[in-house]
């Protein structure tokens, strides 16, 4: 029986080079404006510590700064842990290409026990994906086309001019359908355009300068999602001088917050 590599993996597939560094290759299909999609090169990153002998626990925090983009073909990931406790891990990474470093990373890795639990964010209502339209954009930013996003609100601003809401609400899942992992999740945390499009209107020159990505789901619960939807959210609180910031969540279908995100972008007008 032939088995065909999904897309993604295939995007964020690694070859070992030794402790701590591996190498990958861009792929057209997850290619953005200029370089790849933030988010796999992110889920890069995680698969890398992921892989490392040493890695101790689950991804726990993410952060990530966009120094350059990664131009088409290799990079290299060097990931190190830099200090390791009972029961959390904090590493560095950085990927790194011929004209030098385009990015630099920090993670959390942690074991997860059991504790008192609660989530005081409420899950924004919904309507079902299947009674929804396919809104997938179909522009030409390659990477959005290996997702199925049916958007309840704040879709892609076509001709409708500007808005008053910076809010974007929509169920996503990876196409084809894949199952939800650390990595997948990291992708999805990116998964937004950026929120001055809408607020303008239009598109303008926009990239992500640096994400932090919270996980609150363990290895088990994503299993749990499957290849299911997840309803994700995304606003903007302010606009100023060619900066913004954007905060989103990422839900499963029945309520559980699987990871939370943060992030600054520029932007021109």
């Amino acid at each position: 029986m032939t088995t065909t590599t999904h897309a993604f993996d295939t995007a964020i597939s690694l070859t070992d080079n030794g402790i701590g560094q591996y190498t990958g290759q861009t792929t057209p299909e997850f290619a953005n404006m200029v370089g790849p999609f933030g988010g796999v090169t992110a889920a890069a990153i995680v698969r890398a510590i992921e892989s490392h002998p040493e890695r101790l626990g689950e991804p726990v925090a993410l952060t990530v700064n966009y120094l350059a983009p990664v131009n088409d073909g290799a990079f290299d990931v060097v990931v190190r842990p830099v200090r390791t406790n009972r029961t959390n891990q904090h590493w560095t990474a950085e990927v790194i290409q011929e004209h030098g470093v385009t990015t630099t990373a920090t993670a959390v890795f942690g074991i997860r026990r059991d504790a008192w639990s609660d989530t005081q964010a409420a899950m924004p209502a919904a309507p079902e994906p299947e009674s929804l339209a396919d809104t997938t954009f179909a522009g030409p930013v390659p990477w959005m086309r290996n997702y199925d996003m049916y958007y309840v609100d704040g879709a892609v601003p076509a001709e409708a001019g500007e808005s008053a809401s910076s809010t974007t609400i929509l169920w996503v899942r990876q196409n084809p359908a894949r199952g939800l992992d650390f990595a997948a999740l990291t992708a999805l945390s990116d998964v937004f355009y950026p929120r001055v499009f809408l607020r303008r209107g239009r598109m303008l020159p926009a990239g992500t300068i640096s994400l932090t990505t919270y996980f609150h789901a363990d290895g088990a619960e994503l299993a749990a999602q499957g290849t299911d939807y997840v309803l994700a959210t995304a606003h903007a609180q302010r606009f100023a001088r060619g900066y913004f910031d954007q905060s989103a969540q990422i839900w499963g279908r029945h309520g559980a917050l699987l990871a939370t995100s943060h992030q600054i972008v520029y932007y021109k007008d």
